[in-house]
């Protein structure tokens, strides 16, 4: 082979190889929605309450510690009640502690399934700056074999930051 042929075979696998690696897409990363882009609807940039909780049933689902960071402001408080104990008492935490809790969650179950079903209000305060949510959900555990099927209620409480919403308050309602 001359070395006119061998440069131009060179040449054309180099930038065969460079046409490959610059188009690789990853089927196993998540598509974002970037500002005036729409590659999926799987995650949202957060400029809304209801884009926050797309992305935090996308993180359930796909159990992703990552994205789950990325829904909780700072001042981040989580509220619930041990019905564990008589009589019951009550439980809060912050943004540490709840994404160490959540982490040891997804790595204990196999499949987490989080339906968000009615929301019961929306309000927004008059600078549009912070929002309150209530919503119902259901929420299932590997399939429910070992814990039955949740429903329930939630308050949660938004907080803007620039052009994202994050979650100031997370309140579990005994129903």
């Amino acid at each position: 082979m001359g070395g006119g042929k061998l440069t131009q075979l060179l040449a054309f696998l180099l930038l065969t190889a460079y046409l490959i690696i610059v188009n690789c897409v990853n089927p196993f990363a998540p598509a974002a929605v970037e500002e005036g882009l729409s590659y999926s609807r799987l995650l949202t940039n957060q400029e809304s309450p209801e884009a926050v909780l797309t992305n935090f049933r996308y993180a359930y689902t796909y159990k992703d510690s990552l994205i789950y960071s990325e829904l909780f402001d700072s001042t981040f408080i989580f509220r619930s009640w041990d019905y564990n104990v008589t009589p019951p008492v009550p439980i809060e935490w912050g943004r540490d502690t709840e994404l160490r809790t959540t982490a040891r969650m997804f790595r204990f179950f196999n499949t987490i399934d989080l339906i968000w079903n009615s929301t019961i209000y929306l309000y927004y305060d008059s600078t549009q700056t912070e929002a309150e949510m209530k919503k119902t959900f259901t929420l299932t555990f590997d399939g429910g074999k070992s814990i039955p099927t949740l429903n329930g209620e939630v308050i949660f409480k938004f907080i803007k930051r620039g052009k994202k919403w994050y979650i100031t308050l997370w309140e579990d309602l005994q129903i």
